[in-house]
């Protein structure tokens, strides 16, 4: 076991703050970041954390109570701001005293960041991460309560901002680094980029691609082969159909789902016309849309049809590895590349 002195060093903060050993997320991909991934990472020393998704109060309830009982280490819950039940699913994270809830896919709404913060009579608060695209917004977050931000760039897979990781940690970090927790995320598949976003001022990374394929992931052996076979450019980003549809594009590899999806957009863009149905349930029927297409990928196996979320860093993944051997590459890597230094 190499000692990774200098990596540690770097990300004391950052893994302080989650309680783990590294400051290593995992980013939370819905039906793969569940009870079996988040406990393996966790327990490996990095911070894994539950994609609530779509699920219901009485799902997310019983996947925290199944994820406790796999690891005694802290994880994390990410709840999807635009969740019709979104209160309900804070109150199941305090009544677990989960530590940590990443807020993720929009502003937070009205009194959700006080909500999470100020715990209930189950259970204590809990620290607030969320996601900013841009750094106005950023400093607004940590204004309103955000203990820690994630920066992530266009390379991630799933749903994805317009900006490259590498331009916003040149923008994010300088300004909040000193003063902030900000974890940066998209496209990181190597340690040496850990390395490199640690030097900047980033109290820890988080990565997504490269754990979904995994041993420990559930993810189908077809989903985790297409990762396999893919390169960089096969994971592409969808395109939007129709202006008044605001659709968060979603990066996925190439394939007659996301040809699917194209149609599907067009079909909600036609009922905002005819039926004049409301903007929010038009982007809710987007959303359940995608749960379904990323449920028949990666439950079902279904690669042709399936929606196989991934992101640029896709090509650097050759193989099922443990998410213990994951980690410790990841550190070896960042640790000679700071050494070299």
């Amino acid at each position: 076991m190499t000692s990774h002195t200098k990596t540690q060093a770097l990300m004391a903060r950052g893994a302080e703050f989650l309680g783990s050993e590294y400051a290593i997320l995992c980013g939370a991909m819905s039906w793969v970041s569940e009870r079996n991934l988040v406990s393996a990472i966790s327990n490996a020393g990095g911070f894994g954390v539950i994609a609530c998704g779509a699920m219901t109060p009485e799902l997310l309830d019983a996947e925290i109570a199944a994820t406790k009982a796999m690891t005694g280490k802290p994880f994390g819950v990410n709840l999807i701001t635009m969740h019709p039940q979104i209160m309900d699913l804070i109150e199941v994270c305090a009544k677990h005293s989960v530590g940590h809830v990443v807020l993720a896919g929009g502003l937070p709404p009205k009194g959700s960041v006080e909500a999470i913060k100020a715990g209930s009579s189950h259970g204590p608060g809990a620290k607030v991460i969320c996601f900013a695209p841009t750094l106005a917004l950023a400093k607004k977050l940590l204004r309103s309560g955000a203990d820690a931000m994630v920066i992530e760039g266009m390379e991630a897979g799933g749903h994805i901002g317009p900006v490259s990781t590498s331009v916003l940690a040149q923008e994010f970090l300088p300004e909040l680094a000193n003063d902030h927790l900000v974890f940066v995320a998209g496209g990181i598949g190597r340690g040496e980029a850990i390395a490199g976003y640690l030097e900047m001022g980033a109290a820890g990374v988080q990565l997504g691609t490269r754990f979904a394929a995994a041993t420990e992931s559930i993810a189908h052996p077809d989903f985790k082969k297409a990762f396999f076979r893919a390169g960089a450019r096969d994971a592409v980003a969808s395109v939007q159909v129709d202006p008044r549809l605001p659709v968060i594009p979603v990066r996925a590899l190439k394939n007659k789902g996301t040809e699917a999806f194209t149609a599907k957009q067009r079909e909600v863009a036609q009922l905002l016309d005819g039926e004049g149905i409301p903007m929010i349930e038009a982007q809710l029927q987007i959303e359940h849309y995608w749960a379904g297409a990323l449920r028949r990928a990666v439950i079902d196996g279904d690669i042709e049809n399936g929606s196989l979320m991934a992101g640029q860093s896709v090509g650097m993944v050759k193989a099922e590895e443990p998410v213990a051997d994951i980690i410790a590459s990841l550190l070896d890597e960042s640790e000679a590349a700071l050494s070299r230094r």
